[in-house]
């Protein structure tokens, strides 16, 4: 059936501000869902109200609301624009499906001429309805567990007791499996089962016998209108059942799945995504496997996009979300092309010639007093994603790509050889589990006891204990006499030079002289193509391995590559994916060919479609200085990618590589808080009374001259980490010791806390010789809660002009005094109508997106055309649109750890934003925030 001619205009549902359990992997599904339905020349109006997202921006959609996502906005949009005539409500996770449900029942939908496409609502129901799930398996002869729905504290009980210890509770209608729980004993049921009542939105709750240590495995498929339907992608969970498939390293395609086994499976994918209603669009389905005698027990199925999907289409290139929007408005898959080929079908089952493997990436430090075991309620805040041609060289690419301060999978000196530590994490599951069965075969804990504890299966643990073996093969040797053939096995094995020099006792770039310059091993890049080479991809989407041919030809163009920001993390989220994609798309606009390196399959920025080259590599230096030696790029842009990108300036710098834009020297000076403070002194700017230390002695002399309360602040870190406010000399001394600890040698600036002060920032463009401030934002909150944790008005709301005289006159003397080329962020504080500078990021902060939001600006591109040296800041016109005022709202996830107070510090805790906008400051939203600004302050 071709394209339905009726849909002209359509609304797209996004998800709101991202929390854990539901992150930019909507972002990615929601922009690429726009593109596919304006290639169709179909109109799309999007409803966000998250400001960090490219989803969000004029770019992507023909309006674009950034407004709360409830009943109330979707009656205005649709008051506003009579002629939308469908809704698409899949792309935008548990958060848009809810929000349509919610319209359907009240009868919006029906009133306005909505009709809702790419969704069956009973498909849906069926799905979450965890009763109406079990009964329909039942039904169509799939196994489930055996267990039952209850409503009440009672049913519960009487349920618990037919089913017996252990068992699994299971919240229906929640998002990242909140309110889930395994039970072992009985003591422990009735407040587990309490609280799964309370976590469903319906307060029900299915109890089912406990299927801990099964096998567990994803099937990704797609179907149209006609019930074809295709498999893209078998994912395998390296952890078993038991915990969330969210918080779980995946594998994919399937490395333990016999065929026969995956066959079944396979037909029951088909039979339930048949049964649960007649959708078009893509589904991710999720099974256990007894590892005893393959048994195969249905767990749930989610007929809309979802994490997995984002997954399956980096990793075979299939473009899900682009393919079910077009199904959505009545394509058929035998209609359609597949966009990596150009000119293969996109019904046709995509095959992949190597291997991918994701790992969950987690912030428990942020959650001080948080249960760190992993369970049925999701964790992590972001994730990975390694491609490799063996499993072994996937897994140590995902390594390297965690910035967990490791260098892969083992092979850097910081093995755990406490065995009582290593049994204990073994057998309860926490984010450093990976590391710990690495050290427990390092240890020498036998192969049995390890698989008993951790009921990973044997084949992923003998690969495993297989990197053991090449470590002891390779430590006989020295740089100097270490054969070819060894070295050639490790790399393929995905060692980094640096885990190889730490074998060899050698320095990295020995290591990387020996084996490039004298042996010849360089990385080759291949293609991720769809179709295992069978066809030619049209898509310049690679990835490293080590091998014979090299698919990446390079160009004559002028070019640049432009670094990612890595995984999302509390400090570091998808506002620097946002400036990485508006850096590649003003590069392509000044005729730059456009080289993208990140490793996060959840963003845009890792979209095939955006940069001219995508390397799906990590942001770790070994892997970049490859791709700059074969690319012979102009110049690397490092300022829009985060702290990721920054922190690879300097080695970009020692190795003679430009760096566009502002200097390694004037973004280090930035970093290095006592070399910011003089240059500060030197331009007469006021900061808070300051002083650096290296130890505890120092700290306690310094402490006597500047007096108490201090904000100790290391110097090079992310989101505050580290960052405390101290009363005394107890804490002073315990604080530099913890952070000494973490952060080895590090200087820490000791300031004078200005207590009672307000916060202010300052974003600015500038060219070298020209600043233009972009936006000056008041914090609602006292100075000393982190900026990323603050409420924050747009424009100020009560400084008066003195105070902003002050604040423009010290961002346009510290952006020249630094030399700033492109963007810079300034952070203040106000104490009797005066101005102190706190600091300064002369790079994209959390900040510019929202400030490009509000007053409707693309700064980020006029940024990078001045860093490319194309513009200078007087050639561009700006015309922000000013009306009222725009509060930016942090967003937090305590609710996964509720055990973790609310407290707020000079520490970031905040995984995502909101926008809201008001007209005037005697609004409601406004008098409630700033009456609870001080609730939540701590230290």
């Amino acid at each position: 059936m071709p394209k339905d001619t009726s849909i002209k205009h359509v609304l797209l549902i996004g998800s709101g501000p991202i929390v854990i359990g539901q992150a930019c992997e909507f972002d990615y599904s929601g922009s690429q869902a726009s593109r596919s339905l304006r290639e169709e020349g179909i109109k799309v109006t999007l409803i966000n109200s998250n400001p960090a997202t490219i989803m969000t921006d004029p770019v992507t959609a023909d309006n674009v609301y950034l407004l709360p996502l409830d009943k109330k906005s979707i009656v205005k949009i649709l008051q506003e624009h009579p002629d939308i005539d469908a809704v698409l409500p899949t792309m935008g996770g548990q958060t848009a499906l809810n929000l349509a449900i919610d319209c359907e029942k009240a009868g919006i939908w029906k009133k306005f001429g909505v009709r809702m496409i790419g969704v069956d609502i009973d498909a849906i129901d069926t799905a979450e309805n965890r009763e109406k799930f079990k009964a329909l398996m039942e039904k169509i002869g799939v196994g489930v567990c055996k267990g039952d729905t209850a409503t009440s504290f009672l049913q519960g009980k009487e349920i618990a007791q037919e089913i017996g210890f252990p068992l699994i509770i299971r919240a229906s209608y929640t998002l990242g499996g909140a309110g889930g729980a395994f039970v072992e004993k009985a003591e422990d049921f009735e407040r587990l089962l309490s609280a799964g009542l309370q976590a469903s939105p319906v307060h029900e709750v299915l109890i089912e016998q406990s299927i801990l240590g099964w096998k567990e495995y994803e099937l990704e498929v797609m179907r149209d209108n006609l019930g074809n339907m295709i498999v893209i992608c078998s994912i395998e969970n390296f952890d078993p059942m038991g915990v969330h498939t969210g918080d779980s390293i995946t594998v994919a395609p399937a490395m333990t799945l016999p065929d026969t086994v995956y066959q079944r499976m396979r037909n029951y994918a088909i039979t339930m995504m048949n049964s649960i209603g007649n959708f078009a669009g893509g589904c991710n389905v999720q099974f256990a496997v007894s590892p005893d005698n393959s048994e195969i027990i249905g767990i749930e199925i989610n007929p809309r996009v979802s994490r997995s999907s984002a997954l399956a289409s980096k990793a075979t290139g299939y473009p899900i979300a682009k393919v079910a929007a077009k199904l959505a408005i009545g394509y058929n898959l035998d209609e359609l092309t597949n966009s990596i080929t150009g000119n293969t079908s996109a019904f046709f089952e995509p095959s992949i010639d190597y291997v991918i493997v994701k790992i969950p990436r987690w912030n428990f430090d942020k959650f001080k007093g948080s249960d760190r075991r992993l369970g049925l309620s999701m964790k992590a805040v972001g994730e990975v994603m390694g491609i490799g041609r063996n499993f072994q060289e996937a897994l140590q690419k995902a390594c390297q790509s965690l910035e967990i301060k490791r260098n892969g999978l083992g092979a850097d000196g910081k093995e755990l050889r406490d065995q009582e530590k290593i049994l204990y994490s073994l057998a309860n599951p926490s984010w450093n589990r990976l590391f710990h069965v690495y050290d427990a075969f390092k240890l020498g804990i036998s192969f049995r006891t390890i698989h008993d504890l951790t009921k990973i299966d044997k084949w992923f643990l003998k690969q495993i204990e297989e990197l053991i073996h090449i470590e002891n093969a390779i430590q006989v040797y020295t740089i100097n006499n270490i054969p070819k053939e060894l070295m050639e096995l490790a790399k393929k094995k995905g060692y980094a030079d640096r885990q190889i020099a730490h074998l060899l006792g050698c320095l990295e770039s020995e290591v990387f002289k020996k084996r490039y310059e004298e042996m010849g091993i360089k990385r080759v890049y291949k293609l991720v193509d769809t179709c295992a080479a069978e066809f030619e991809a049209n898509t310049p989407y690679y990835y490293s391995t080590f091998g014979e041919e090299n698919e990446s030809q390079i160009s004559n163009k002028k070019k640049v590559v432009v670094l990612g920001s890595g995984p999302n993390r509390v400090g570091q989220g998808i506002e620097f994916d946002y400036s990485c994609v508006h850096g590649v798309l003003a590069a392509k606009e000044c005729g730059y060919e456009t080289i993208m390196i990140n490793c996060n399959p959840e963003t845009v920025s890792t979209d095939p479609d955006i940069s001219d080259k995508l390397y799906f590599e990590p942001v770790f230096w070994e892997h970049i200085y490859e791709i700059i030696l074969h690319e012979k790029p102009l110049g690397v842009i490092v300022q829009l990618g985060g702290q990721t990108a920054l922190k690879l300036a300097e080695k970009l710098d020692k190795y003679g590589i430009p760096i566009i834009g502002t200097s390694f020297e004037a973004l280090d000076l930035a970093e290095d808080r006592g070399r910011f403070s003089t240059l500060l002194k030197e331009n007469e700017v006021p900061y808070p009374e300051f002083g650096t230390i290296h130890n505890t002695d120092e700290a306690l002399e310094l402490c006597k001259t500047i007096g108490f309360p201090l904000l100790v602040r290391p110097s090079y870190v992310l989101g505050g980490q580290g960052m405390k406010i101290v009363i005394n000399e107890k804490e002073l001394e315990e604080h530099v010791v913890n952070v000494l600890k973490d952060i080895p040698n590090n200087e820490i600036l000791l300031d004078h806390f200005l207590e009672g002060a307000i916060e202010a920032e300052a974003d600015a463009i500038c060219d070298g010789k020209n600043v233009y401030i972009i936006g000056i934002m008041q914090h609602i909150e006292p100075a000393g809660i982190h900026s990323g944790d603050s409420y924050a008005v747009l424009p100020p709301y009560n400084l008066g002009d003195l105070v902003i005289r002050q604040i423009e006159t010290y961002t346009h003397k510290i952006a020249l005094a630094l030399r700033t080329v492109g963007l810079i962020n300034i952070q203040f504080a106000i104490k009797n109508d005066k101005v102190y500078v706190i600091e300064a990021n002369p790079r994209a902060s959390r900040t510019v997106p929202f400030i490009c939001k509000a007053y409707q600006e693309p700064y980020v591109n006029f940024a990078t055309k001045v860093m490319l040296g194309e513009k200078k800041v007087t050639d561009f016109e700006f015309n922000p649109v000013k009306k009222g005022y725009a509060i930016k709202e942090p967003v937090f996830s305590f609710h996964k750890f509720p055990n973790v107070n609310k407290e707020l510090g000079p520490e970031m805790k905040s995984t995502g934003e909101a926008i809201y906008f008001i007209d005037d400051l005697m609004d409601d939203y406004f008098l409630k925030i700033y009456a609870e600004r001080n609730l939540y302050l701590s230290r």
